[in-house]
Order: structure tokens, then C-alpha cells, then sequence
């Protein structure tokens, strides 16, 4: 039995990873890229000393003169080794989104789904979704209200060593809000009803908010114009929001069909259920 849930998680980890991995190398990695170069040269610009400069362009000139012999030559390998390094870069980013998805696949929709689906409220197909919202909330959400994502190169007032923990904190705390929001659900549906329960429900998230304000603030100084930052914090949520639907659609999809067909001995309902006229 276990061996079919970590299956069946694995199988949804492989979709969703691929999925993942081709948005990151088609559509982030080069906005990361380009991100990052601005950052690099705004950097290197503001930093440098006239003396620096002066050595920079006396390099330059060198380099110029040594090259000029043959500047095809030179300009073509360039061009054939851009090639090869985005091409690399490509098939690692796909290669590591699927090792990703097949690791969140196996991890929460195999091993965790295994022991919590009991719990869980709804029916099998609802069940995916919200296995996949809880583990949205406890790998990003969750933490990102503390230590929300950052534009590569930017400066941060934490320092890793306090970056890390604070991080794993805000993860626990998440996957303890997502539990305790299903066990409060559970227990008001049946006594108070629908709207209750839903309230209820909400409380544990809204503890979240409390710690992120109690939490250290990280400050975070970059180069970026701010719409550019804006715009990769919401290109990286996007991701990690993708990641965890595709996982979710892709377990709801493979559930094992027998699921769904009434056990034995089991009456359905409707004509099958009407007793036999004598």
C-alpha cells in the first residue's frame, strides 16, 4: 500500500518537476540572468577608482591589439561557446526542476499523503489540492512572509548563518498551521458547521502574520530599479505557485481508478440500491 502512495507521488513529482524545469529555463533563468549582469555592472561602475579605469583601458588596448590579427576567428568561437553554455544551462535547469518535483512529489504527496490522508477533508480529488496548498505554505509561503525572495546580487542585513535557521523556523511553524487548520476544521464542521469551520480554519494562518511581524527584519539593498525587483519576486512566487498545482493536478490525475468504483458488498445508490421486486 505504501509503495503505491510513494509511487503515485513520485509519478506526480516527474510531471510537475518537468513543467517547473522548463519555465526556469525558458522563461527565469534568463530574467535572472539579466538581472544579475545589471546588478554586476552597476556594482563594478560605482566602485571603480579613476586608477582602476586607467588600468582597465590600458588591459583593453592589449587585449585589442593581440586580437585584431584574427577577430572572425575569435568572434565565432564566442558565439559557438554562448551557444553551448545556454543550451547546458537549459538542460541543467530542467534536469534540476525535475530532480525538485520528484523529490516535493515523493516527500508530500507519497510519504506525507500516506499518513495524512484521513485527515484531510474532502473528496480524493480535493484532497491533491489541499495536500498541494499545504505544501505550498510550508516550503514557501510561509517562510517568504520572513524572508520573501530576493533579486540575485542583492544585499541582505541577515547574515546566512541566521538566514538558515530563521528560514526552517517559519517552515515548521507553516506545516504546523496547515495541520492545525485541518484538525480545526474537522472538529467544527461536525459540531458548529460550514461557516465555522472555515473561520476556524483560517485562525492558524493568521498566527503566521503574528510571527512575521515578531521576526527580525531583513533588509535587502540592490542595485534594480524597483519594478524590476517586483517583477522577479512575482516571477519567483509564480514558479513555486506552478510547481505545487501542477504537483497537485497530476496526483488527482493519477489516482488509482478502484478508488473510485464501490467497494463490495457496498450498495450504491440509486437503481442499483432499490430492493428486488418479488
Amino acid at each position: 500500500m505504501f509503495g503505491e502512495y510513494l509511487t503515485r507521488g513520485v509519478k506526480a513529482g516527474v510531471v510537475a518537476g518537468l513543467v517547473f524545469g522548463l519555465f526556469m529555463a525558458v522563461v527565469a533563468n534568463p530574467l535572472v540572468g539579466y538581472a544579475d549582469d545589471l546588478n554586476h555592472a552597476t556594482v563594478e561602475e560605482s566602485g571603480h577608482t579613476h586608477e582602476a579605469e586607467s588600468a582597465h583601458s590600458h588591459e583593453a588596448e592589449g587585449a585589442h591589439s593581440h586580437e585584431s590579427g584574427d577577430p572572425h576567428a575569435g568572434e565565432s568561437g564566442g558565439h559557438h561557446d554562448t551557444a553551448v553554455s545556454m543550451a547546458v544551462t537549459k538542460a541543467v535547469s530542467v534536469a534540476a526542476g525535475g530532480l525538485w518535483g520528484v523529490v516535493l512529489g515523493g516527500a508530500f504527496f507519497g510519504v506525507a499523503f500516506f499518513f495524512l490522508e484521513p485527515a484531510i477533508p474532502g473528496p480524493d480529488a480535493a484532497k491533491s489540492y489541499l495536500m498541494g496548498f499545504a505544501g505550498f505554505v510550508t516550503v514557501s509561503g510561509a517562510p517568504w512572509l520572513v524572508l520573501p525572495p530576493v533579486a540575485p546580487g542583492a544585499e541582505q542585513s541577515l547574515s546566512t548563518a541566521t538566514r538558515l535557521p530563521l528560514y526552517a523556523g517559519m517552515m515548521l511553524a507553516g506545516a504546523l498551521a496547515c495541520l492545525s487548520a485541518g484538525y480545526v476544521y474537522t472538529r467544527l464542521r461536525e459540531s458548529r458547521g460550514l461557516g465555522a469551520a472555515l473561520v476556524g480554519a483560517a485562525v492558524p494562518f493568521g498566527l503566521l502574520a503574528v510571527l512575521a511581524v515578531v521576526a527580525p527584519e531583513n533588509a535587502v539593498r540592490g542595485a534594480l530599479s524597483p519594478a524590476l525587483e517586483t517583477g522577479l519576486t512575482g516571477l519567483f512566487a509564480f514558479g513555486q505557485v506552478l510547481l505545487w498545482l501542477v504537483l497537485a493536478a497530476a496526483h488527482a490525475r493519477f489516482r488509482p481508478s478502484s478508488e473510485s468504483e464501490p467497494e463490495p458488498g457496498i450498495p450504491t445508490a440509486g437503481r442499483d440500491s432499490a430492493p428486488a421486486a418479488d
